[in-house]
C-alpha cells in the first residue's frame, strides 16, 4: 500500500464536487415532482429526462476540446456561476406560479449543458492533483462524496423541502453552485493541458473538429475502453428508460409519496457510498475482471425486480445493490481511462466517453415514456432485463483477467 496521501488541493476539489452534487441532486428529484404535479402523461414526464440529457450529446465533444484548451479549474468556476442565476430564476418562477413544463425543460437544459463540460473538466483535472498510484482511492472518495450528497441526502431532503414549498430545492441548488465556485477558487495552481512530448509548452491547437475527432478515434482504438463505454451506453439506454418513469412506478405500484420516491434514490446512493468507500479494496479483492462481470448480472437482476415487484423494501434493497455495482464500475472505468489516456487528451477522451453514454441516456429517456404509454408501465423494465442478459452473454469473455491486468499496467501512449 502506497504511503502517499491525498493533499489539500484534492480535499478542496472533493468538497466543491460534493457540494455541487448536493444541489444538483435536489433539482434532479424535485424537477420530476414539479412535472408530475402538473401532468400524469408518462411521455411529458420522461421528456424532462430527455431534455436533461440532450446537452450531453450536443456539447460533450466540443466541450472536451474546450477543456483541453483552457485552464480546467477556471472553466469549472465559470460554469458554476452561470448555473446560479439559471436555477434561481426557475425557483422564482415556481414561487410566482409562472412555471411551465417548457420553462422546466429550458432550465434543465442549461443546468446540464454546464454539467457536461464541468464533469469533463473535473475528470481531466483530477490526475493532475493526485498521484497515479492513488487514482482508485481518489476516484472512490469522489464517488463517495457525490453519492452521499446526490442520493443519500438530496433524495429525502428534496422530497421534504418540496413538501414544504416546491421552490426551496431550487433555491438551495443555486446556493450550492455558488459555494462550489468559491471552493474551487481556493485551489492554487494552473491546470491547462500540457503536451506530453514537451511538458513545458502548451499543446498546439488545430480545428475543433480535428481535435474532437482525434480524441474519439483514440478512444475507439482502445479495445477494453471501447467495449466498456459501448456497454455503458447501451445499458444506460435501458436504465434511463426505466428511471424516466420511476416516479410513476413509485406512485402507482409501490404506493409511495414524494418522500418515499426520494428514498428510492437514497437506496442507490447508500449502495454507491459503500461501493465508493470500499472500492479500491473490493476491486483488488474481487479483481477488476469479476467486478465488471458481476456488475452485468446485477444490471439484469435490477430490471427483473423492478418489472415484477410491488414491494418497496424489495425494490429498495435491489437499488442498493445496483448502487454498489454502479460505483465499482465507475471507479474501474475512470481509473483505466485516466491511466491510459495521454495528459493532453484527457478532456477530449473523457468527453467522448460522456457523448456515448449520453446518447444512450437521451434515447432511453424518450423511449421510456413512449414504451410505457403504449405497452404499460413495466414494459421498459422487462426490455432492460432482456438487453442486460444478452449483453452479459455476449461480452463475458471480453473482460478476461489477463487483458484487464495488462491494461492497468500499460502507460499512456504519447499523443501528437
Amino acid at each position: 500500500m502506497t504511503g502517499e496521501r491525498l493533499d489539500g488541493r484534492y480535499r478542496k476539489f472533493w468538497a466543491a464536487s460534493t457540494t455541487s452534487a448536493l444541489g444538483s441532486g435536489l433539482a434532479t428529484v424535485a424537477a420530476p415532482l414539479v412535472m408530475a404535479s402538473r401532468t400524469d402523461d408518462p411521455l411529458v414526464v420522461s421528456g424532462g429526462f430527455a431534455v436533461a440529457w440532450l446537452p450531453w450529446l450536443l456539447f460533450a465533444l466540443p466541450g472536451g476540446v474546450l477543456v483541453d484548451r483552457v485552464d480546467r479549474r477556471k472553466l469549472m468556476i465559470i460554469l458554476d456561476w452561470i448555473r446560479v442565476p439559471a436555477v434561481a430564476l426557475l425557483a422564482v418562477a415556481i414561487t410566482t406560479g409562472d412555471v411551465s413544463v417548457a420553462s422546466l425543460y429550458a432550465v434543465l437544459f442549461v443546468i446540464n449543458a454546464g454539467e457536461v463540460v464541468f464533469r469533463t473538466a473535473s475528470g481531466a483535472m483530477l490526475p493532475t492533483i493526485v498521484p497515479k498510484a492513488l487514482l482508485e482511492r481518489a476516484n472512490g472518495r469522489l464517488y463517495a462524496g457525490t453519492t452521499l450528497a446526490h442520493g443519500m441526502l438530496s433524495g429525502p431532503l428534496s422530497g421534504f423541502l418540496f413538501g414544504v414549498a416546491a421552490n426551496i430545492p431550487f433555491f438551495v441548488n443555486a446556493g450550492t453552485y455558488a459555494v462550489s465556485a468559491l471552493l474551487l477558487g481556493l485551489i492554487g495552481g494552473a491546470y491547462r493541458a500540457r503536451s506530453e512530448t514537451d511538458p513545458g509548452e502548451p499543446v498546439k491547437r488545430r480545428s475543433i473538429r480535428s481535435e474532437a475527432t482525434e480524441g474519439f478515434r483514440w478512444l475507439m482504438g482502445q479495445r477494453l475502453l471501447r467495449t466498456m463505454i459501448g456497454l455503458i451506453g447501451l445499458l444506460n439506454l435501458t436504465l434511463v428508460a426505466a428511471t424516466s418513469v420511476l416516479v410513476l412506478l413509485a406512485k402507482e405500484r409501490l404506493q409511495l409519496e414524494a418522500v418515499g420516491y426520494g428514498l428510492l434514490f437514497t437506496c442507490i446512493a447508500v449502495g454507491g457510498l459503500v461501493g465508493s468507500l470500499m472500492g479500491d479494496r473490493l476491486i483488488t479483492w474481487c479483481t477488476p475482471t469479476w467486478t465488471l462481470r458481476i456488475g452485468l448480472l446485477i444490471e439484469a437482476g435490477t430490471h427483473l425486480v423492478l418489472a415484477t415487484s410491488t414491494s418497496a423494501p424489495v425494490v429498495g434493497v435491489t437499488l442498493f445493490l445496483f448502487g454498489v455495482h454502479g460505483a465499482l464500475w465507475g471507479i474501474v472505468g475512470s481509473s483505466l481511462r485516466q491511466r491510459l489516456t495521454p495528459p493532453d487528451m484527457l478532456g477530449r477522451v473523457g468527453s467522448s466517453t460522456l457523448f456515448i453514454v449520453a446518447g444512450g441516456n437521451c434515447v432511453g429517456a424518450l423511449l421510456g415514456g413512449a414504451v410505457a404509454s403504449k405497452f404499460g408501465l413495466t414494459t421498459p423494465y422487462w426490455a432492460g432485463f432482456v438487453v442486460a442478459v444478452i449483453v452479459s452473454a455476449v461480452t463475458w469473455r471480453v473482460f478476461d483477467r489477463a487483458v484487464v491486468s495488462a491494461a492497468y499496467e500499460q502507460e499512456p501512449a504519447v499523443s501528437r
